[in-house]
């Protein structure tokens, strides 16, 4: 009879741990009554639609692979893998993304100002514990459970388990970023602090084409959206979406200089290496979206999305040559055309961007989850987060009530 006692281990690579024992965690067959399909219930009050199986690029082995192996998130970059994992009877039936870090770079959930507080007292917040997916503030599992187990008994595990991880490492906190809601609840119940921000997604009403959504939006924010379009490629300008077989090296190497040159303006130092772009393009093709410009027959800008299984994530963009609205046109507007296209629910557009709600991106609150080990670091931390999450509820209010979408009274 094989034991039902729970134990606990860190990784240091997601390459001790075999795809097939990490994927059947990270993208299970779809349970009912998993936390993430109770998140989808909640949001759309109707159980059928969370019996379908639901893909996440980021948290598959392949993208964790591929950013470990380049040397994107390495301990020399800052980001020491420490994989939490726990076994069942010896099989591994539960995974907690999760890196050791020196830094708060790359991770879209800002805390260096409770580090510059906890420092400037006398405290050491360096390393903390990032259970996230490098440099990607795309929301998903974090918590990764095997299909056909206890979800709840082997959850709150992880959770004990990461609070001990952080004992073991001398780290000063964990951070659980861009979690699913009720895997911020529940570590929540764990003493965990929760903290709300927002995005800005695009919704699929069931539109069958771009015009269709665009009939759905008011009067001034329809044209405008047309009017952009139409001088985004007024220079001779063409786009074209590559996926699979399509994107060859030439068109990564082509990519990745525009990665480079927007990275280097906008964070000193980009992340991601030339190697990550051909490690998921052999691994991962089918699950990339390039949406790539051309003007003259060279290649001027582009944006890369990952697909998921009703989820089209936009990630990086960059541009060598700078034509007016071109980065709304390759990020933004041919995401909805694609979207609508393959039947996608949601267009998740990255990290901030109060300028997306004029294109059809509405506020969507994210969830994060952290653990402080100072008490009094704790108490003031908390405190803080209690007034942050009536801050963002009421921002997110207020940016709703201001979309571009038609009002009963609008104009047909």
């Amino acid at each position: 009879m094989a034991s039902s006692e729970i134990t606990l281990e860190a990784v240091p690579s997601v390459s001790d741990i075999k795809a097939a024992d990490w994927d059947a965690c990270a993208n299970p067959i779809a349970d009912p009554n998993s936390l993430e399909n109770l998140d989808t219930l909640a949001a759309t009050g109707s159980r059928s639609d969370t019996c379908r199986p639901v893909y996440n690029p980021f948290v598959s082995h392949a993208f964790f692979s591929a950013a470990e192996a380049s040397g994107s998130a390495s301990a020399r970059t800052g980001w020491g893998p420490r994989h939490l994992l726990a076994r069942l009877g010896g099989d591994i039936v539960g995974i907690v993304p999760c890196y050791l870090k020196s830094h708060s770079q790359g991770e879209y959930v800002f805390d260096r100002g409770w580090a510059d507080a906890y420092e400037r007292a006398g405290g050491r917040y360096y390393p903390k514990l990032q259970a996230s997916v490098p440099f990607t503030p795309a929301t998903g599992p974090r918590l990764l459970i095997r299909d056909g187990v206890d979800r709840e008994r082997i959850g709150s595990a992880l959770a004990s388990g990461l609070m001990a991880l952080c004992d073991a490492t001398n780290a000063s906190s964990v951070h659980v970023t861009f979690a699913r809601e009720a895997e911020a609840k529940l570590l929540g119940q764990h003493g965990f602090l929760l903290r709300n921000d927002q995005q800005f997604h695009w919704h699929n009403a069931g539109y069958g084409t771009f015009d269709d959504f665009l009939t759905s939006l008011n009067s001034r924010h329809r044209k405008a959206i047309k009017r952009e379009r139409r001088e985004a490629t007024a220079a001779g300008i063409t786009i074209h979406h590559l996926t699979g077989a399509d994107i060859t090296e030439d068109a990564w190497d082509a990519f990745f200089a525009f990665y480079m040159e927007t990275g280097s303006r906008k964070w000193g130092r980009p992340y991601l290496t030339r190697k990550f772009f051909s490690l998921i393009g052999e691994s991962m093709s089918r699950d990339v979206l390039l949406v790539m410009a051309k003007r003259n027959g060279h290649w001027i800008a582009g944006a890369i999305n990952f697909i998921g299984s009703d989820t089209l994530f936009g990630r990086n963009w960059g541009a060598i040559e700078h034509h007016p609205f071109l980065h709304f046109e390759v990020c933004y507007y041919q995401a909805i055309d694609f979207a609508i296209q393959r039947g996608l629910r949601i267009v998740e557009a990255g990290a901030q961007g109060e300028h997306k709600l004029a294109r059809g991106y509405l506020p969507q609150t994210t969830y994060s989850a952290h653990f402080i080990a100072d008490p009094d670091l704790r108490r003031a931390i908390a405190d803080y987060l209690k007034r942050e999450r009536a801050y963002v509820a009421e921002v997110g209010r207020e940016l709703a009530e201001a979309g571009p979408f038609r009002k009963a009274a609008d104009e047909a």
